[in-house]
């Protein structure tokens, strides 16, 4: 890292003590220093250097105790600012990304709809232009924390003559506008992360465009590159996360006894062990070599890891509860939090919460046909419509 970092960290936390100063005002602090994302453009947040530089700045500011700035708005901070900052207009980036960052405004990610889940570029919602206006219509679903978003990035269908991922463009979209319905969607965990949007009739400026029109397949895959590493490329302390409570749980019910069944979970403790730290390991190396600019494909390796080995430490953590792992005391409350729930104390919530994470950000089955085809160079799927137009393509 360069000196000037350092410098620049060092005057940060001097000026703005982050156990004194408002998370906002430390936040706001943090970006007009460049040290929002230290490896974005100036003026975006940053310094225009290399993620290493970014990732040892952040661990500085973390272990001197500043706010986590992607807790409140993690759609916003992993997602949305990477694509804005690749893809916006100087005009976006300056209006945008700091209120962003400093949880101002809370962003949500519209892709995935009812008949275009994991085939993003077969969605059908429609974009129509009308002078120096869009006419948004069509319906989105699954989308995190949009009851709560002030904007949202979206994707539409603007030309239905040629095919799926070329006649796609990217909007960045006021959640507020007229015409826009959030309605929950409740999980098995009895809270509503997650909703279905409906656009009917929404206007939104031109300037409301992020990316060219017709590029909007570029500006996803910029989003879903990220999305992914947001998702599964954390480099986690030891013994964090499930492994916290799977170690607590077998000292206080299970060291000392020498049954069979005590071994065979001790050796399932173990297992989870070496393959939780070897994905934080390897992510530690990708961060490390990452360049500037959208990841590669090799980010399906850290979320496809990420998301099986958390539904298996989890499951682990429930056998180690023995018949008290049946029961799910929060009693199914029916609400809409502000917060992605990943972090919850309770190993029963976390149990059934984890299940998302093998859908959310690209199903792991997608995830090992990116790998198969992009990182071991296998043969790809057959793919009949890939050169119709998107209006001819049967669709459910």
């Amino acid at each position: 890292m360069s000196a000037n970092v350092d410098e620049l960290v060092d005057g940060l936390l001097a000026d703005f003590p982050p156990t004194t100063t408002p998370a906002q005002e430390f936040f706001g602090a943090q970006f007009d220093r460049g040290l929002a994302w230290v490896h974005y453009p100036l003026g975006c947040g940053g310094l225009g250097l290399a993620p290493r530089d970014h990732q040892r700045a952040a661990a500085r500011l973390g272990a001197a105790g500043a706010p986590a700035p992607g807790v409140r708005n993690p759609i916003g901070y992993g997602m949305c600012a990477p694509t804005i900052a690749t893809h916006g207009t100087p005009e976006q980036q300056a209006r945008y990304l700091r209120p962003l960052f400093t949880n101002e405004e809370i962003w949500c990610q519209l892709f995935s709809e009812p008949g275009a889940g994991s085939d993003v570029a077969g969605l059908a919602t429609r974009a129509e232009r009308d002078g120096d206006e869009w006419v948004l219509n069509g319906q989105k679903v699954w989308t995190t924390l949009a009851h709560i978003s002030s904007f949202g990035l979206l994707v539409a269908r603007t030309n239905p003559e040629v095919p799926k991922h070329k006649g796609m463009t990217a909007f960045l979209v006021d959640m507020k506008a007229p015409g826009v319905e959030v309605r929950p969607l409740f999980q098995i965990t009895g809270e509503a992360e997650f909703n279905e949007v409906f656009f009917t009739d929404v206007r939104m400026p031109d300037t409301a465009r992020l990316g060219g029109e017709g590029d909007g397949w570029r500006v996803a895959v910029t989003t879903l590159m990220n999305e992914r590493v947001s998702i599964g490329g954390a480099v986690t302390r030891r013994n964090s996360g499930p492994m916290t409570e799977a170690i607590r749980l077998w000292k206080e019910r299970w060291q000392g006894d020498t049954s069979a069944h005590a071994l065979a979970l001790r050796d399932r403790l173990v297992s989870s062990y070496v393959r939780l730290e070897a994905l934080s390991m390897t992510n530690a190396r990708a961060a490390a070599t990452r360049q500037a600019g959208t990841p590669g494909p090799e980010g399906s390796v850290a979320k496809l890891a990420f998301a099986e080995e958390n539904k298996k430490a989890y499951e682990l953590c429930l056998d180690l509860l023995g018949s008290e792992g049946m029961l799910f005391p929060s009693g199914y409350p029916m609400v809409r939090p502000d917060l992605v729930g990943m972090n919850s104390p309770d190993v029963r919530k976390m149990f059934l919460r984890v299940r998302a994470n093998s859908i959310e950000g690209g199903t792991s089955e997608v995830m090992r046909n990116i790998l198969g085809e992009r990182v071991l160079g296998l043969p790809g799927d057959v793919r009949a419509d890939k050169d119709l137009p998107w209006k001819d393509v049967p669709r459910s």
